[in-house]
This record gives C-alpha cells, structure tokens and sequence, in this order.
C-alpha cells in the first residue's frame, strides 16, 4: 500500500490535517508544540484509492535540543519510504529557515512533493500565502485544516500520485516479523532459515526493500517478509522510532500474521505497542515472541507466569493471543513461534457455519439480552460471518445504533469462548433487520 507522509515543523497543524485525512480524531491536537505522540497511522479512502498516512509530529522528542536534526532525519525518512511527501507550512509565521531546510531537502528528492499552505482562512492571509509560491513547488494548495476548505483539491492531487495496485493471489500464509532493533529479528530469521536464504524475487512496486524468504521446512511453509537491517544507509536511523514504524506499517501490510519481537530485557515499550495497534487495527493475525528469555536473571518458578501477566496488560483489551518465550541465541523454543503463527493462521482464515454460529449466539443472547435503549426493545435476529479475509460477524437487529460496546464486547467475548481465534481480532458490525 502506498504511504503518505506528513512533514513540517510542529504546529503547523499536521495532526489537524491528518485527522481529516483519515475521518477519526486519531492524534492528540494541542497547540503545545511537540504534543502529538503515539496515534501517527491510519488509512485514508480518497476517489476510490486507499493509501497509508503518516502523521511524522509524533516522532520528535525533546523538541529543544534535538528540533532540527529530528525533523531532518524525519524527512529524510519520508523521502525513502513514503510515496507522496505532504509538506505543511503555517501561513501565520510566514515563511522560516526551517521550511527553507526542509524545501532544499524535498526539492533534491526524487518523490512528489505536494506543499500545503495551511490556516488560510481569510482574505489577508490568501494574500500572504503566495510568499510560499517562492519554495518553488509547482503543486501548492492553500487550505485551512480546522475547518477542511482547501482540502479537497490537495487530496486531488495526492492520489494522483498513489496506485491502487492489484494484490497477487496468496497460495501460502505471509508472516511478517517486526520489533524494535536489537530485539532480534533478523537472528530470529536467520535461525529458522539457516544460511539458505531463499530471496523471492519482489512483487513489483510494492516493497521496494523488504526481503521475502520461502520458509518450507519439517511440513511448514510460508513466506516470510523481513524488514531488519536490509540497507546499509539504515545503521543512520538505528533508534529513530519514526524509521521502524515506517518499516512494520510496510510488512504489515503486507502480511497475514505479525510476529512482534520483544526484548524480554526491556519488556513492552511505547513502539511495541505502536506496531502492535497498527497490526490489530489492520486485522492481522498477532503472534508476540519475547526473545533474550535467558538474559532475564533469579527466574523464580513464577517468573513466566507473572511476566505473561504483565504483557497482557500492556496490550489490553486484545489479549487474546499467544505470548511465547523464547531466546535465538540458545534456541529455545524457537519453533513453538513457527507452530504458534501456523495456528493463528487457521484461526484468522476459520470460517464457521452459519447454522452453528446461530445456536451458540442465540443461547448467548438468551443468557444475556441486549440492554433497552430509552424503553425501546432491542432484538438481534441472526449473525452472519462476513466474507472477509479476517474474522467479521454481522449481527442484524432492530436498532443497530442503539447497541453499546459492552454488549458488543460481551458478543465478542462469547465467539472467542465458543470457536478459535486467538491471536486474531475480531470485528463486529450491527446491522438493520
């Protein structure tokens, strides 16, 4: 999938922009500069084309001290990943030395580079707005991006440059296997292929970098999509959070199921659960692996046990979902990840009868009726499994506006009681009868 990414300095109204783009209000909107944090993806649908945005604001830390080289480093980034680059400037401060840095980069690139002028929002300032016609980018938009006019024809624009590209049929499960560097992916890889990597040639266009190997070994195959240290120029973004992002939202995309790599040293940090969003948001199956188990000292018989703990906490609500410890470097229990991932497959591609899924929701129904809505009955009728390639119910009632979430989770809770979808989120929609 193609990838847009937003870059500017802060405040100029990125995560505004963003939100629009993708219709939710996803990114924490302040006018604190540097606020934006952990909500930086989404998906955007524009003339019949769907694309990825990145929202790169969340990635600056200690703005201060570090400001400039962050936002050089981001851009820089967005330039070998993204497919269209969105440059936003501010109206209101006029033209400054950092958009003059971040232009002289973009100009240099080989990407499109599509600039918005943003807050403009009244007649003076459409007027100041064409000092930015001197960045010399021949696609600039003036737009206001709280209130939304102007940003029609940007995204004209955009999707201009995004191909909504045909995905080839899949005879096999593709597995991606994503992490924070040094949790240990590419060991983790290169100890369940050996030396025989087998590089399948790329799909066109779609991961210009990520290397696909053919596992096919002890009646296990499937194809794995590896992001970890493919190119030399990336040792330059080893700890830029913003880089590994970009990376896990490509072979996620891409994959079936994600295996996230956890350095049991360090436990869950603010990126696993990032990546791990991103793939439960995109209805992947999930697969988390904590590597370096052995490096983890005075392991009292418990020790697992209340780690596990620990991790399901940090990944609520979705918990339902195989967690294995493990450690390349001793191989242990390296293969129970390969078994655990080939289940999770089954479950995200089960498929249950339609006569079965009513007798088990019904008696659930039964047991626990969903709540009145201002004195008004609500009846589901029946529930269908949707033809997606991910685990989708339908339930068809008389007020599906009306059902709230806790009645939806309890539906939930009742499907993965009754039929096998760990490691798989589950969606539910409520439709009228």
């Amino acid at each position: 999938m193609d990838i847009v990414a937003i870059v500017g300095r802060p405040n100029v109204g990125k995560s505004t922009l963003f939100n629009r783009l993708i219709g939710e209000k996803q990114s924490i909107v302040d006018n604190v500069s540097g606020v934006t944090r952990d909500r930086q993806y989404g998906q955007s649908n524009w003339n019949g084309k769907e694309f990825a945005v990145v929202d790169t604001g969340g990635f600056v830390r200690n703005s201060e001290d570090v400001f400039e080289a962050a936002i050089r480093d981001q851009v820089q980034i967005a330039i070998d990943e993204a497919t269209v680059i969105l440059f936003m400037v501010d109206v209101s401060t006029g033209l400054t030395d950092l958009d003059e840095q971040v232009a002289h980069l973009l100009r240099r690139a080989k990407k499109p580079v599509v600039l918005a002028v943003n807050k403009v929002d009244n007649h003076t300032r459409q007027l100041e707005a064409n000092e930015f016609w001197s960045l010399g980018f021949e696609e600039t938009f003036f737009l206001s991006s709280v209130t939304g006019s102007g940003t029609g024809e940007l995204l004209d624009a955009v999707v201009e440059h995004v191909e909504n590209r045909e995905e080839p049929e899949r005879t096999i499960p593709h597995v991606a296997v994503v992490g924070q560097p040094n949790a240990g992916k590419s060991s983790f890889i290169n100890a369940l292929l050996g030396e025989e990597r087998n590089i399948v040639t790329d799909i066109a266009g779609t991961t210009r970098d990520s290397i696909h190997s053919h596992y096919n070994k002890y009646e296990r195959e499937f194809m794995l999509i590896d992001t970890a240290g493919i190119r030399k120029k990336a040792k330059v973004y080893e700890n830029l959070e913003f880089y590994s992002v970009m990376r896990a939202i490509r072979a996620i995309e891409e994959s079936d199921v994600v295996v996230l790599i956890v350095d049991a040293t360090d436990g869950v940090e603010g990126q696993d659960l990032a990546i791990f969003r991103i793939a439960q948001k995109r209805n992947k199956g999930i697969v988390v692996a904590i590597n370096k188990w052995d490096l983890v000292l005075d392991k009292e018989t418990n020790t697992a046990r209340d780690y596990e703990l620990k991790v399901r906490e940090r990944f609520a609500p979705f918990n339902d979902l195989p967690i294995i410890f493990m450690s390349v470097l001793e191989k242990q229990r390296i293969m129970k990840v390969v078994d655990a991932t080939m289940q999770v497959y089954e479950n995200r591609t089960r498929r249950i009868p339609t006569s079965q899924l009513n007798d088990v929701m019904q008696a659930a129904m039964e047991r626990y009726s969903p709540p009145n809505y201002r004195g008004k009955e609500i009846s589901i009728k029946y529930v269908v499994q949707l033809p997606l390639a991910y685990p989708a119910f339908a339930f068809y009632c008389n007020h599906p506006q009306h059902i709230n979430d806790s009645y939806k989770n309890y539906l939930e809770n009742q499907i993965r009681a009754n039929f096998e979808f760990s490691g798989v989120p589950i969606s539910i929609f409520f439709r009228k009868k």
